[in-house]
């Protein structure tokens, strides 16, 4: 448990199901456009329950989610995955979901993912700031990808060069004259 500015920072766990997936569902509900079944929190709770961090306040209740998951992408790179980010919009601003990205991101990289995939709705404008400045860059734009025929964009992490240049198609046995010019690293 991290604490921060008089928040609790928490990885999920199962024996907390019962505390948890109602609040998790309500604030999700509340803000993501998407309706989402019990059997999609639980695919990922169940499977991927320690890549999901729940912010609380100082009496546990529920004020930002993020639920992740990672997993071979395509039987190449391990690729995680931000599913789901939530925070209640009289606490946006205040970096909850900063945090709650940024935990589940190191998570991952700990577990060796090469990238780490999202989506959110191009009229998301906070959200694709809030990624952009984590290190996220625009990988494709997908129309009429939400149920309510919004587009999103997809936004990916290349944590590894290796993701990148795979990514962008470059292959080590390739001469270097038809390499596609990588972006200066950060």
């Amino acid at each position: 448990m991290d604490r921060g500015g008089g928040l609790q920072y928490v990885q999920y766990h199962s024996s907390k199901e019962s505390t948890y997936l109602t609040a998790i569902r309500q604030l999700i509900s509340n803000d993501l456009s998407e309706p989402y079944s019990i059997y999609v929190y639980r695919y990922f709770l169940y499977q991927w329950g320690d890549l999901c961090f729940l912010a609380l306040d100082e009496y546990e209740n529920m004020l930002g989610v993020v639920i992740s998951k990672l997993e071979p992408h395509r039987g190449g790179p391990m690729r995680g995955y931000i599913a789901m980010l939530a925070v209640k919009k009289e606490h946006r601003g205040k970096g909850i979901a900063t945090k709650l990205v940024r935990m589940a991101i190191d998570v991952m990289i700990e577990r060796d993912a090469d990238e780490i995939a999202l989506e959110t709705e191009v009229t998301n404008t906070a959200a694709m700031k809030l990624y952009e400045r984590l290190g996220f860059l625009r990988s494709k734009r997908l129309h009429r990808y939400y149920l309510n025929g919004n587009s999103a964009f997809r936004f990916m992490l290349f944590v590894k060069e290796s993701a990148l240049t795979s990514h962008l198609g470059y292959h080590e046995d390739d001469d270097d004259e038809n390499q596609p010019e990588l972006p200066p690293s950060a």
